[in-house]
């Protein structure tokens, strides 16, 4: 006879408690007195509080979450006008948040350092200082997003749309094409002047709706006349 199970039929099975803040003190007090501050746990609200002596003193804050939460990252902006420096802890993880790029920029953005402790709570790994940041400017992706915007007629796709797409300024000359070319075919120089790019559109043929009849002539295809009766 099978041994008899010792949880009962249908009980869920109890997760393990999780580990409190606490475990993340001792790695990061022994790594701010590594750095020649002196650090106390709990003062006046604050996870940890780490004077450098000196005059002016350096006052450090640092707040501890098992995970990176905006109620961290609001703790972080209400230290910033007591402190020289805020650090933000939380404990190490293989996916979390700790390990994405643009969670260390948002807290350099912001003037926070991040700390991530391991999960033996021994070793602690610095993420990102808390200096003054900027990106980069990138110019090619703010030109791409102002010519989008210029040529883009009206508002055709309501924010925060996630399915289906999304009507491009490409895709409405694209569809200004082929309904220029409902009733037969045409040459490039006459759609020019409703669709500026008309000559890069049909020469590509991103979505397949068009063919080219002869020199510099196109019509529509099967799959363009569909994509105007759906538009």
């Amino acid at each position: 006879m099978p041994a008899a199970s010792t949880r009962r039929a249908g009980a869920r099975p109890q997760r393990r408690p999780r580990a409190p803040e606490t475990s993340l003190y001792e790695a990061v007090k022994a790594h701010l007195e590594a750095l020649g501050y002196e650090a106390k746990g709990e003062v006046c609200g604050c996870d940890i509080v780490a004077l450098r002596p000196g005059e002016p003193p350096f006052l450090v804050i640092t707040e501890l979450k098992m995970s990176f939460t905006l109620e961290l990252l609001l703790q972080g902006v209400d230290r910033l006008a007591a402190a020289d420096e805020v650090w933000l802890a939380i404990r190490a993880s293989r996916r979390g948040r700790d390990r994405d790029r643009r969670v260390h920029k948002l807290c350099r953005l912001l003037g926070f350092g991040l700390l991530a402790v391991d999960a033996g709570g021994r070793n602690v790994e610095v993420l990102a200082e808390p200096t003054a940041y900027r990106p980069r400017p990138n110019p090619r992706r703010r030109a791409l997003l102002l010519r989008e915007h210029r040529n883009r007629k009206g508002d055709p796709n309501p924010g925060g749309t996630a399915r289906g797409p999304i009507m491009t300024a490409y895709r409405q000359q694209a569809l200004t094409c082929a309904e220029a070319l409902r009733e037969g075919p045409a040459p490039v120089k006459q759609l020019r002047a409703a669709a500026p790019d008309a000559a890069r559109i049909l020469q590509r043929n991103v979505y397949g709706w068009f063919e080219r009849a002869e020199r510099g002539v196109y019509r529509l295809t099967a799959i363009g006349m569909e994509a105007l009766r759906s538009a």
